[in-house]
């Protein structure tokens, strides 16, 4: 759906803001908002944290984040104030509290100074300028550290347009309306990545306990999470189908150099994304190794996850990580047997950091196909597992434009690049 210019605009002088309706003002924050600031002098308030997602009660009793020794040097929030993350331009945020309670004295709280305007109007400006990065310019610190923030006095001066109230609430309820249509397309595309994911998790279960003929005889493995398989597979110890070799420190770690990609926990669960290099391998990986997590992430449930290399490398295995070279058979069948395999996941309570001892894991029992029947499980695998990986990237993209869409749209409609005073009117008539 398109939307209409304003009959006639003026130039704000302003770079970021360009023209604006003739008869919007372009006013500085200072005149708009006033900061406050006042300090709780007591315990026993709702801790509130400035998230990506808006203003969220902390939770001060699971120890999790960054936590305060005080929180009565904390600064009160009341309802409809707006806070702000402004010590850090690249991943803070702005959003209206719903509550009250104390915040962080490093952030910015302030509330409007005139209450005809419209609290949800100047949100989408001001989260805008998160969005389109606005801010940033203005910003100072070290940004490389993640602490790039807005001087109060930058602040006080930045320049937003100002359209009259009525109009202000009326872009508020147009954005609200076609925002909340486009978060609810991205949350179908979300669901359906998670559905492609179960399936695909499914499938690659049923193939390498059940193989690919329906009409095979089955027995009883004598398993219980592995239940019936073909009556003519075998059941080994993985110590009997690999060779096993625990990964070792590498140090010291590089973040952008080094000769070798050290694999660890987060490498494997990321699908082999590099994020350290080490100057040495104690412990190396070769062609068709299969490295698996035998330590799972604080809080990152990586536990079982494995990766099969495909390349030379040179890639070096660090602790809390194995590699399993396969002695006969099919490398990629075993792959995706072991990935995220039932029984070495039911070592995993959900909640606290697990470590899979060499002896559970090399007792555990895999399942031998034939050697035929390895190669055509895993043959037909490839082409399914790519099917869904083609699904779930074309609905990663769909979310990328559905957002670059979403912020194109606030952008636009509250600097007065379109005008959708008539929009209501025009939706009501089309309903």
């Amino acid at each position: 759906m398109s939307h209409p210019l304003y009959p006639t605009y003026a130039s704000t002088g302003v770079s970021w803001l360009g023209d604006i309706p003739a008869h919007w003002e372009s006013k500085r924050l200072k005149l708009l908002f006033e900061i406050v600031k006042q300090i709780a002098n007591m315990d026993g308030l709702d801790v509130l944290s400035v998230t990506q997602k808006g203003i969220r009660i902390k939770d001060v009793e699971s120890n999790e984040g960054q936590l305060s020794m005080d929180y009565s040097k904390y600064q009160i929030v009341h309802p409809g104030d707006f806070v702000m993350n402004h010590m850090d331009l690249l991943t803070g945020y702005v959003d209206v509290s719903k509550y009250h309670g104390v915040t962080s004295p490093d952030y910015r709280a302030f509330r409007l100074r005139d209450q005809r305007n419209s609290r949800r109007f100047f949100l989408y400006l001001l989260q805008n300028c998160y969005h389109q990065r606005l801010f940033f310019p203005f910003g100072q610190g070290s940004s490389h550290l993640g602490r790039w923030r807005l001087p109060t006095e930058s602040f006080n001066e930045f320049i937003f347009p100002v359209p009259p109230p009525e109009e202000q609430t009326a872009i508020a309820a147009f954005l609200d309306h076609e925002t909340g249509k486009i978060d609810a397309l991205v949350e179908e595309q979300k669901r359906l990545i998670e559905l492609l994911k179960e399936k695909r998790q499914a499938v690659i279960s049923h193939a390498v306990t059940k193989g690919l003929n329906p009409d095979a005889p089955m027995k009883d493995s004598g398993i219980e999470w592995l239940g019936k398989v073909p009556e003519h597979w075998e059941i080994k110890r993985l110590q009997h189908v690999c060779e096993f070799q625990p990964g070792k420190a590498h140090e010291p770690f590089f973040s952008d150099e080094g000769q070798y990609v050290c694999v660890t926990a987060r490498f494997i669960s990321t699908g082999g994304i590099p994020h350290r290099y080490c100057t040495e391998c104690v412990t190396p990986a070769k062609r068709d190794d299969i490295l698996m997590v035998m330590s799972d992430l604080p809080n990152g449930r990586a536990l079982a996850r494995a990766f099969i290399v495909n390349d030379e490398g040179p890639y070096a295995i660090n602790q809390r990580v194995c590699s399993l070279t396969v002695r006969e058979g099919s490398p990629p069948y075993f792959y995706y047997q072991l990935d995220r395999n039932p029984g070495l996941l039911r070592h995993d309570d959900g909640f606290n950091q697990t470590h899979l001892s060499n002896h559970d894991f090399l007792k555990m029992p895999v399942l031998v196909p034939p050697p035929d029947e390895q190669a055509d499980i895993s043959e037909w695998l490839k082409r399914r597992v790519k099917h869904y990986k083609l699904l779930s990237e074309s609905a990663e993209r769909a979310i990328i434009l559905l957002q670059e869409h979403r912020s194109a749209l606030i952008s636009a409609a509250v600097t007065g690049k379109i005008d959708v005073r008539n929009y209501a009117a025009a939706d009501e008539a089309a309903a």
